[in-house]
C-alpha cells in the first residue's frame, strides 16, 4: 500500500490569525495545491501569530507529530521585525535546501525589486521538506508554478517542479503532476 501525501499549511499573519482579515494564504494553497496535484493528498492547515516560539512549535508538530511530507508556509518572510519564519524554520531543520529560496526570489524579482528583501528558506526536517513560501495569493502562485508565456509556456521554472524528486528522495512516496499546471521534474531513472 502506498503511503498518502500529507501537506502542512501554514499562514503566519498577526492580523489574519486575530480575525482582523480573512488568511487569504491557505485558501490559495489548497486551490493551488489540487489544480496542480494528480496524487491523492491530505492537509493539516494551521493559522498562528508571528511568533518564533509557535512557529517553532507548529512547524515541530506537523513534521513530528502528524508526519507531513512537505510543509509549506506564507507569510512572515521579509525584513521586519516581526518576520520571524525563516528564523523559526531554521531553529528547527536538520539541513538547509537553499536552492529553494534562491529561487522563488528569482522567481520574484521578475515583479518586484524588493524580491530581493525575502528572507524565504527551503529545510529538511527528518524526512520532511519545509519551505517559505511568500504572503500574496499572487506570489504563492507564481514561485510554486513559475512564471509562463501568454501561450502558457514555461520562462521561468517554479520551485513545484523539483518537490516530487526532493520528497522521493526524502521519504520515498511517488507524487505526480498535472503538467498543465507544472511538469514535475525528475531522472528518467526515478521515473516509475
Amino acid at each position: 500500500m502506498t503511503a498518502l501525501l500529507k501537506i502542512g499549511l501554514v499562514s503566519v499573519s498577526d492580523r489574519a490569525s486575530q480575525g482582523i482579515y480573512q488568511d487569504q494564504g491557505i485558501p490559495e494553497l489548497e486551490a493551488w495545491l489540487a489544480s496542480a496535484l494528480t496524487t491523492a493528498f491530505e492537509v493539516e492547515t494551521r493559522l498562528i501569530a508571528d511568533e518564533q516560539q509557535q512557529i517553532e512549535q507548529t512547524l515541530c508538530e506537523l513534521v513530528d507529530v502528524h508526519h507531513c511530507h512537505l510543509v509549506l508556509t506564507t507569510g512572515g518572510t521579509g525584513p521586519a521585525k516581526r518576520d520571524v519564519t525563516p528564523d523559526a524554520t531554521l531553529a528547527v531543520a536538520d539541513r538547509e535546501m537553499p536552492g529553494f529560496g534562491e529561487q522563488m526570489r528569482q522567481i520574484s524579482l521578475h515583479f518586484v525589486p524588493t524580491a530581493i528583501l525575502s528572507r524565504q528558506v527551503g529545510v529538511i526536517r527528518q524526512q520532511s521538506l519545509i519551505l517559505n513560501l511568500p504572503g500574496q495569493p499572487k506570489a504563492i502562485k507564481e514561485t510554486l508554478e513559475g512564471l509562463k508565456d501568454e501561450q502558457g509556456k514555461t520562462l521561468v521554472k517554479g520551485i513545484f517542479a523539483a518537490i516530487p524528486y526532493c520528497l522521493q528522495l526524502l521519504s520515498g512516496i511517488y507524487i505526480e503532476t498535472d503538467p498543465a499546471v507544472v511538469t514535475a521534474f525528475r531522472p528518467k531513472s526515478a521515473r516509475k
